[in-house]
């Protein structure tokens, strides 16, 4: 691991981190903040998944977690979206490629390559994380937008145990119902709509797969909703199922980090309660 940038903010170090990636063949940069604490403290692991076009720098730069992160006593970690570098395959289009991982194992050439981000940020990254920062990963909370917000949501409920505390900001809540969702897990997965499952809230969720407890915050005024979105689709899941779940409808907010920035205070808190309990 190498050092890009270190700065102090709230008392804590807000560090910019590379390394080579083992699972996607490239280098991969993230980002981690860590709130003063006493020297041989572990403190618990609040990760963050960023949307479409994303790398680690949207959230670092305006998400407005720190405060709350140093108040509570939380790391704080982003990773980037998809592998870079001009030897990965590209798309055209912003929500295929290059910014657009959809935190996905692809199985589809050419993307098979590199867009390993399940594994990536299920057990590579987490293993960078202990190794060099004072983790506690027994006490993991996962959160995220968008097309984070998906990777969240998915990434948990296919291993609960990992984490105490899940929660999303306008995710997408079900791939297999939506263009950007169809697009992406054609291309990185195939046609098979049945290999889709795993990477879709809604189906987990009925299919089965259950957490202790899930908190979401959907903009009114977020113009993906109708089409991308569909918040609607995760209400009646968890309502059909008997999954606990707060699901807020959040007046006049759109998707963008306005919206983020105005209710990370309030997740990380929800985080925190959880992971110290």
């Amino acid at each position: 691991m190498e050092t890009v940038s270190t700065n102090k903010a709230f008392g804590g170090v807000q560090g910019v981190y590379t390394h080579a990636s083992a699972e996607t063949g490239t280098p991969m940069t993230f980002s981690v903040f860590v709130p003063e604490h006493e020297a041989d403290a572990k403190l618990p692991v609040l990760w963050y998944l960023s949307g479409l076009t994303c790398t680690h720098a949207n959230v670092t730069e305006k998400g407005e977690f720190r405060r709350a992160c140093a108040e509570h006593g939380v790391i704080f970690v982003a990773p980037d979206t998809s592998p870079r570098g001009d030897d990965v395959p590209d798309d055209e289009g912003y929500d295929f490629g290059k910014g657009a991982g959809f935190y996905v194992d692809a199985t589809e050439a050419p993307w098979s390559a590199n867009f390993r981000m399940r594994s990536y940020i299920e057990t590579e990254l987490p293993a960078v994380i202990a190794e060099h920062f004072p983790a506690d990963m027994a006490r993991q909370g996962i959160t995220g937008h968008s097309m984070g917000g998906h990777g969240a949501l998915t990434i948990a409920l296919r291993d609960p145990s990992r984490f105490r505390s899940v929660s999303a900001f306008a995710p997408i809540v079900s791939p297999l119902n939506c263009p950007w969702g169809e697009k992406a897990l054609t291309g990185y997965i195939g046609a098979d709509k049945a290999a889709w499952r795993e990477y879709d809230a809604c189906a987990l969720i009925e299919d089965g797969a259950r957490l202790p407890d899930l908190l979401v915050d959907q903009g009114t005024a977020d113009g993906f909703l109708e089409g991308q979105l569909k918040t609607h689709l995760l209400e009646e899941a968890c309502a059909k199922a008997g999954q606990p779940a707060t699901i807020r409808m959040q007046e006049g907010y759109d998707h963008s980090y306005y919206f983020i920035s105005s209710f990370m205070a309030d997740h990380v808190g929800w985080h925190a309660e959880r992971l110290k309990a």
